[in-house]
């Protein structure tokens, strides 16, 4: 009988080591834009939806404002985004790309191809390891 509590028997440790793997493969696509990964996640947000609160993007990336809150200043700090006070409620903060943060989604096209080929996996197969991860996180 096989042991279920072996480290080689568990789900949790191989996906826990592809999400560093997978963060190890985007840094040197992410160093060439000067970001860090959790300031590429707030710019694929941010070149979608054109503005977001603090509030709004934390809910997307599932960040609480202790974390976002130093990673916006060093992104506000670099050019990349602009943060103002909503007039109506001074607590709320808008998030805004400057024209640096909207250039550089041009140059960041090229990450996901160059990522596919670092990680020697072709577009289906991610798909399906998408659609994996979606389901156990039921979106």
């Amino acid at each position: 009988m096989k042991d279920i509590l072996n480290l080689d028997n568990q789900v949790c440790f191989p996906i826990y080591s592809l999400a560093k793997e997978m963060v190890n493969h985007y840094r040197p696509f992410l160093d060439e834009l000067n970001i860090t990964y959790p300031q590429y996640l707030v710019l694929l947000v941010l070149w979608e939806e054109k503005e977001q609160t603090v509030g709004q993007l934390g809910e997307k990336l599932f960040l609480d404002t202790g974390t976002l809150t130093p990673l916006l200043k060093r992104m506000e700090q670099k050019g990349i985004i602009m943060r103002t006070r909503s007039e109506k409620d001074e607590r709320v903060v808008n998030l805004k790309l400057t024209e640096h943060g909207i250039g550089l989604k041009t140059k960041a096209l090229e990450i996901p191809g160059k990522l596919m080929k670092s990680m020697n996996v072709s577009e289906q197969e991610l798909i399906a390891l998408k659609t994996i991860i979606n389901k156990i996180l039921n979106k």
